[in-house]
């Protein structure tokens, strides 16, 4: 952990406020002049816009779908086979590296793909759409693609909680009289409160940091369409090789992750 993680962000804070670095053997101290330029940049403001919506969307999106299908597969209308097919559909997009997602995403929404085939089919567009190529559609177009790769993770949790949730709870609740929806909400929500708020901070780190799947999809265009936060540090470094003002970026980003973790870990303190 020194080794792997200490030293690189010390060294990272330490580029931030010198200039010439990596690439020259005399760095010189320019103090937080990196910061200001990072925070001038529009392209910064324009990522960090991108970035919020990317993540808000894709959370909320997340626990939807996750606790929807949760709750599929913990009903008793379903048999065993049903469930059993239904936790193995449900669960592949799991089990894909973000490579062969951003591939696969790429070919079924070129403009040939079978997105476009079925909605031509359908009668809903006369002609094939550039998804991942137009500025109208290329961030909600990713951000699907996030929400697609994501949502495993908060059905598999959720369900785990449902099973959790004792039965002898709605069993009072039905006596008490209330119908499936208010025991949705009095029983089932409270029940899964602490989970819920836990993966939610969770996939808020998560996603703000989500830097493949952009750059094997959109790389960040087109102009700045798609830029988050994370590409944009990478551009600034291995694009522009300005190494320095990517290390203030990134030490902004680190300082927002901190405020994220430590609202995670004192709910995790509380929880427990």
């Amino acid at each position: 952990m020194f080794i792997l993680t200490l030293i690189p962000i010390v060294m990272v804070i330490s580029y931030s406020v010198m200039d010439n670095v990596i690439v020259n053997k005399s760095p010189e101290f320019v103090g937080f002049d990196n910061y200001i330029e990072v925070l001038t940049d529009r392209v910064f403001y324009t990522a960090v816009g991108n970035t919020l919506f990317f993540t808000g969307v894709s959370v909320v999106a997340h626990l939807v779908l996750g606790l929807s299908f949760a709750m599929l597969l913990n009903t008793r209308l379903l048999g065993t086979m049903t469930k059993a097919l239904f936790r193995v559909v449900y669960i592949l997009p799991w089990l894909f590296t973000v490579a062969i997602i951003a591939v696969l995403w790429r070919l079924m929404l070129s403009p040939n793909g079978i997105v476009n085939y079925l909605l031509i089919s359908g009668g809903l567009i006369d002609t094939g759409v550039e998804w991942l190529s137009s500025r109208d559609t290329a961030l909600p177009a990713v951000t699907f693609i996030n929400i697609w790769a994501g949502y495993p993770f908060y059905m598999i949790s959720l369900l785990a909680g449902l099973q959790g949730i004792p039965r002898d709870l709605y069993e009072a609740a039905t006596v008490d009289g209330a119908n499936s929806f208010k025991q949705f909400l009095n029983v089932t929500l409270p029940q899964l409160k602490p989970i819920i708020i836990a993966m939610a901070m969770l996939d808020v780190i998560w996603t703000t940091q989500q830097f493949a799947l952009i750059w094997m999809t959109t790389g960040g265009g087109p102009i700045n369409v798609t830029e988050m936060l994370s590409t944009y540090t990478y551009k600034l470094a291995f694009s522009r090789y300005e190494f320095s003002v990517a290390s203030a970026s990134a030490v902004i980003i680190l300082l927002f992750s901190m405020v994220l973790s430590f609202f995670y870990v004192r709910h995790q303190k509380s929880r427990d």
